[in-house]
């Protein structure tokens, strides 16, 4: 795969400020989706040109101001209008992956799926393989987040093959290497569906890719699934690791989402390595941070990544509020992905501060139930194990009035 060639997008380089500096005057008092309009006889800006400076805006501002900030949906739904005017259906699917980028982290799933669904299908009616990649990318990811993990694989593979064929140009309309994205979501599938050595593969090849390539806001992201991946595996060791060289890299580069995932994860690191009283306050920090970039689905599982140090911390009652906070969100938005994980550790501190033995038994239960329907092998192990562990210290009757289980 290095023998692509290398990208030139707005992710290589530090230039950020001074093309939103120059793109803002476009625009009304400053407020991005609202086109300036000028008295100047010949110096209006054409439908084309509107498209090119909204495309551009949506791109920067994704890049520095993280997948959700609100003036991103707008820029994209102008562009999407002006490709329809203007029958520009290549830059009709760019735009509807700019609007599905924004409405995955910040709506609910269902609707990101069809956003994805219209941008797949005008890249298959093309038959072009740049915007296949692009589109495969997003269908994976809500497949990902929905919990649908053979599905997420299938797509991230097809975008896989496709890139290996050597017939992909590089598409300035996009904010980073979208098959850099696939691969994550292959890797982290393949961890749910048991096929976890060729999870670690992928995971690598992804981070490795994005390095060759330069393509710094790739690399972030990369860095922050691979410390999702090293999380679910429960190896603080190295989640810390990829996590402060996301933090380090985002830092520079200011890409403000992938900086609070950074934090968020160290603070988890540091948590269950024994130090909570600084842990606690960086996933705190990195939670905020996250929801102030406008997204949403990643707060369920970093109200869960709370919810363990909390715990840990021995202040279960507030762990199992922000597991409460967390199934709330994760339902509203259909993140389904969270389900599972969400109810087995519901039912563990439920345990541990002696909660009524039948709400016990219905969250160990449904974590069963999910897993099972998602084909997710290894969290279907997790919570089987945990809770053949609590019918075992009941059984035997220890831990008095309340059980310590396992967090994994």
């Amino acid at each position: 795969m290095s023998t692509q060639p290398q990208r030139t997008c707005p992710s290589c380089g530090n230039e950020f400020s001074g093309i939103l500096s120059a793109l803002v005057h476009f625009f009304e008092d400053g407020h991005w989706g609202a086109l300036a309009e000028t008295a100047v006889e010949g110096q209006c800006l054409t439908s084309e040109d509107q498209l090119f400076v909204l495309m551009q805006a949506g791109l920067y501002l994704t890049a520095t101001r993280g997948l959700g900030a609100p003036e991103i949906g707008i820029c994209y739904n102008r562009a999407e209008s002006l490709c329809h005017l203007l029958n520009r259906p290549l830059l009709l699917s760019s735009a509807l992956i700019g609007r599905w980028r924004h409405t995955v982290v910040t709506d609910k799933l269902s609707t990101a799926m069809h956003v994805a669904e219209r941008a797949h299908s005008l890249a298959h009616e093309r038959a072009d393989p740049t915007l296949m990649i692009l589109t495969y990318n997003a269908l994976a990811a809500t497949h990902y987040w929905l919990g649908n993990f053979e599905s997420a694989r299938q797509c991230a593979m097809h975008a896989a093959q496709i890139w290996r064929s050597g017939d992909v140009q590089s598409n300035r309309e996009d904010i980073d290497t979208p098959v850099v994205g696939c691969l994550c979501y292959e890797a982290l599938s393949e961890w749910h569906l048991g096929e976890i050595s060729s999870s670690h593969a992928h995971m690598d090849e992804a981070v490795l890719l994005a390095k060759e390539l330069k393509d710094w806001h790739a690399l972030a992201g990369a860095l922050n699934f691979a410390a999702g991946l090293y999380y679910l595996e429960r190896k603080p060791a190295e989640v810390e690791r990829s996590a402060l060289e996301a933090i380090e890299l985002s830092t520079r580069h200011n890409f403000a989402q992938w900086l609070a995932g950074g934090i968020a994860y160290r603070g988890w690191a540091r948590s269950v390595s024994g130090d909570t009283a600084q842990g606690i306050p960086w996933i705190e920090q990195g939670i905020r941070d996250y929801r102030a970039t406008g997204a949403v689905v990643g707060v369920p599982g970093f109200l869960a990544r709370k919810a363990e140090a909390l715990h840990l911390a021995e202040r279960t009652s507030e762990a199992l509020e922000a597991i409460y906070e967390a199934e709330a969100l994760a339902e509203r938005f259909e993140h389904r992905l969270y389900f599972g994980i969400l109810h087995r550790l519901q039912a563990v501190f439920l345990a541990a501060i002696g909660g009524q033995e039948n709400h016990i038994e219905t969250s160990f239960c449904a974590a069963i139930r999910i897993a099972k329907e998602q084909k997710s092998v290894s969290l279907e192990k997790r919570a089987e194990g945990t809770y053949a562990e609590y019918r075992r210290q009941k059984a035997s009757g220890s831990g008095g009035l309340g059980l310590r289980l396992p967090l994994w």
